[in-house]
């Protein structure tokens, strides 16, 4: 996610906050809960961008050591193995 895009995200948690509280008051008890899953996934939104870079660099990403297997012939074997 962009992290230009927090202030953003920050007024979607507060929004859905406010929302929750007045379903809540209202007694909207599955409204409350969709609202609570959209809280959770913009609260998670919001502690990603918390550990990722601040200055608009590609966070960097493992992809480990590659694995080679003995499936194809090698480059000295001509087709069929043969050298």
């Amino acid at each position: 996610m962009d992290p230009r895009q927090r202030p953003r995200l920050i007024e979607i948690t507060r929004n859905l906050r406010e929302r929750i509280t007045e379903a809540r008051a209202n007694g909207w008890l599955g409204e409350v809960d969709g609202l609570q899953v959209s809280f959770d996934a913009a609260m998670t939104k919001l502690n990603s961008l918390k550990r990722s870079p601040t200055d608009g660099r590609p966070q960097l990403v493992d992809l480990g050591m590659p694995v080679f297997t003995d499936h194809a012939p090698s480059p000295r074997q001509g087709p069929g193995g043969r050298g």
